[in-house]
């Protein structure tokens, strides 16, 4: 972008995981470096990325209409480029400008770090760049990232994935498991804290499997205890563990850290052992509920989420009641459920037993019933009790219609609440910690009617309400370490528009 040139307007479309949300944060600080502005609201933009997920069977057909749609926006500016990254993109390479030629730049999961140059390539050469690298270039969090939320914020502990699950693309898309420097992690989240931020997420395609690559088994618990002596950090979560991986080191952190949360979400995909075994998934059901059942121990408070796949290949009757039989004893707050979608590329897709659509649909629903009835019920035993909220933004309908706003309690369960009462300061923010009663459970919500118990104005709801989000720069690889982080330069000043 030349000096005289006027900024060109971006926007980023993100599909799929947090994975995935956090790669469009640094991809969206990669272009603010670069000169970029993000487009305003109804603003046609100069530049449209697509951060692409193949994890569901209708990615391809949603990402190829929608990039169909385009091609009359191309036609009239042919000004405007578009570009497709991730895992999508990933996959299909270079039939993506096969199908759709009007795309100037497509990249993949290993080298996010090249979009910048890519598209300045793609505008002088006046051609499509394709560049899809077979392992990492540069690991993700050395790049600027322009964060989404002033309160909340992905720390990314690795990248990659050892396990070899049937039914799962991911490894093949995103490689190996690369594991960051406990310091490096350290010193990203005292960046945030130091730019208001109040709430870090620790994320990995298998978080607990963290220091594999450098020695150290007992690194993510240690890593745990290690976020808890940063000054300003009111909460730690972290997604996903594998329960293979899962050792109580980790429980023991858990519980004895004040700042991590007593949540978990933990995938069980099945409860049957013969599918977990088809699954390559190396635990059992009996294995899965233990670890259950030692978190409650030590947490009794613990809200713990799952994820399940329902139909795959193979699956009997009788598997499918072992799942529920798994879920009725689990107790889950509440589960992703999925219908099992066949991936090219993965051993599931070819395996005998491919159950029809209807089949699947009636399991599926069953499913969904029965959980909807233990996270009502898990949900009416919150009602009566006081909760301490982060207030979020945009996390419910029901704001618009009944004056209400939203927030996450400490066991990460969605708590919509009356911003009134004495004790409101001048006016509740997203950012800003309140206290309430709750009056009212649903299955996949709670509900607060009455007025504000305590209301704490915070940086990061100063921020939310003036506008302003963290921009932090990269934090590049170190030496193996805890404790206290090395000196860093200060973070970038400011926030982010």
């Amino acid at each position: 972008m030349t000096e005289n040139q006027a900024p060109r307007a971006y926007q980023i479309r993100t599909f799929g995981c947090q994975m995935n949300v956090h790669d469009s944060e640094r991809l969206a600080g990669q272009l603010e470096d670069a000169g970029y502005v993000p487009a305003t609201a109804g603003a046609k933009p100069d530049l449209i990325v697509f951060n692409t997920c193949a994890v569901r069977e209708n990615a391809d057909n949603k990402l190829y209409g929608t990039l169909g749609h385009l091609r009359p926006d191309k036609v009239a500016n042919p000004d405007l480029q578009i570009a497709v990254g991730g895992c999508l993109a990933q996959k299909d390479r270079g039939e993506i400008v096969k199908r759709a030629p009007w795309v100037d730049v497509v990249f993949g999961t290993h080298n996010i770090g090249s979009l910048p140059t890519l598209l300045e390539r793609a505008r002088h050469n006046a051609e499509a760049e394709v560049e899809i690298l077979e392992s990492l270039e540069t690991f993700p969090s050395t790049l600027p990232a322009r964060r989404e939320s002033s309160y909340a914020s992905w720390v990314s502990v690795s990248v990659g994935c050892n396990n070899t699950c049937t039914f799962c693309i991911v490894p093949a898309l995103r490689g190996k498991e690369r594991d960051r420097r406990p310091g490096e992690i350290l010193a990203e989240v005292e960046a945030l804290v130091a730019e208001g931020v109040l709430e870090v997420t620790l994320l990995g395609q298998n978080v607990n499997s963290y220091g594999v690559e450098f020695g150290d088994r007992l690194a993510f618990g240690k890593l745990l205890r290690a976020c808890g002596t940063v000054d300003g950090l009111e909460r730690v979560r972290f997604t996903s563990p594998h329960p293979a991986a899962f050792t109580s080191d980790v429980i023991d952190a858990m519980a004895a850290t004040p700042n991590v949360c007593h949540q978990l979400h933990m995938p069980l995909q099945s409860g049957s052992d013969r599918v977990l075994r088809e699954m390559k998934r190396s635990y059992r059901s009996a294995r899965f509920l233990s670890i259950l059942d030692e978190v409650r121990a030590a947490m009794p408070d613990a809200a713990i989420t799952t994820d399940i796949i329902v139909g795959f290949p193979g699956e009997t009757e009788e598997d499918f009641q072992a799942t529920l039989d798994v879920v009725a004893q689990a107790r889950f707050s509440s589960a992703f459920t999925f219908q099992y979608s066949k991936r090219p590329g993965t051993p599931a897709a070819t395996m005998d037993g491919q159950l029809p659509k209807e089949v699947v649909q009636e399991r599926y629903d069953r499913l969904v019933e029965l959980q909807n009835a233990i996270s009502w019920d898990e949900n009416k035993k919150i009602v009566g009790r006081r909760v301490e909220l982060l207030v979020a933004a945009g996390e419910g309908r029901k704001d618009a219609e009944t004056q209400r706003m939203s927030g996450r309690a400490r066991d990460g369960r969605l708590v919509h609440f009356t911003p009134t009462g004495a004790h409101v300061d001048r006016a509740v923010r997203p950012g800003d910690v309140v206290e309430t009663i709750v009056t009212y459970a649903a299955p996949h919500h709670l509900v607060a009617d009455g007025d504000l118990l305590s209301h704490r104005r915070t940086r990061a709801g100063d921020n939310a309400e003036a506008g302003l989000r963290p921009k932090t720069s990269g934090v590049t690889l170190g030496l193996p370490g805890f404790g206290a982080p090395a000196a860093q330069p200060e973070p970038v000043s400011g926030c982010a528009l």
